[in-house]
């Protein structure tokens, strides 16, 4: 295949736009930020669990206090009619005795309950300080997704206008290689990621191999507007000043 020695510069040119095109592209992929915000999402996922499981622990709790505020309320409600009765006249003595003895009874299960129900009511005061810590720390989990997020938004925004301006460049680029020689550089670009590379000082400009003396004969007994591939690659190898020849 020919092309003449200013054609093949011109594809030089195209291969410099897609080598910033591509990477450009890998900075897409590879930004800090990917990996920020897939560890900050993990730890809004952990924040929320921990949030959760605090929160029904303290609901938990809630029910037992109510459970046991309604069992002390109960005893008291039952100890004021038994008082109400003995306050009372004409009760048998039996009878008084028995009450007497109930009330003994309710005031030592009020006793256990009021215990209970402090020792309850001290758990719920810790959990809910727990609750309190869960939540701030979802909440500074959260910040920390917004603004990476928000920085990878930023500089998502930069890539895009930096490809656009790039691409804009390729177009006349592209448009003005002769169709031959543009369909085998897209073929090799797709291939290998690279579809053209100078020769600079006996190197490949792509493999950064040096070419053998025998390689070196073949291309400067070319002519120049011959398309060169290296052996090695299979890039087309375009010839500079500063190749070495």
């Amino acid at each position: 295949m020919n092309a003449e020695p200013a054609v093949q510069q011109r594809l030089l040119q195209l291969a410099e736009v897609d080598a910033e095109l591509n990477r450009i592209d890998h900075r897409r992929r590879a930004m800090p930020e990917l990996t920020e915000i897939t560890d900050a999402e993990r730890t809004v996922r952990e924040r929320k669990d921990a949030v959760v499981a605090a929160e029904t622990q303290a609901g938990d709790l809630d029910r037992e206090i109510a459970r046991l505020e309604r069992d002390v309320d109960g005893v008291r409600a039952r100890a004021k009619r038994d008082n109400d009765m003995l306050a009372g006249s004409g009760l048998p003595a039996k009878q008084a005795a028995d009450l007497q003895h109930e009330l003994e009874t309710l005031a030592r299960r009020q006793g256990v309950l009021e215990d209970e129900l402090l020792e309850v009511m001290e758990r719920r005061e810790a959990v809910q300080a727990n609750v309190d810590a869960t939540r701030t720390e979802l909440a500074t989990a959260e910040q920390a997704l917004a603004d990476a997020t928000e920085r990878r938004d930023i500089a998502l925004a930069d890539l895009d206008a930096t490809e656009a301006g790039r691409r804009r460049d390729r177009e006349p680029l592209a448009a003005e290689m002769p169709a031959e020689l543009l369909e085998l550089y897209e073929s090799l670009r797709a291939k290998n990621g690279t579809g053209a590379a100078p020769l600079r000082a006996r190197r490949c400009g792509a493999c950064r191999l040096e070419l053998d003396r025998s390689e070196l004969s073949h291309i400067k007994a070319a002519a120049p507007q011959t398309v060169l591939r290296h052996e090695e690659c299979g890039v087309i190898m375009v010839r500079t000043p500063e190749s070495g020849l």
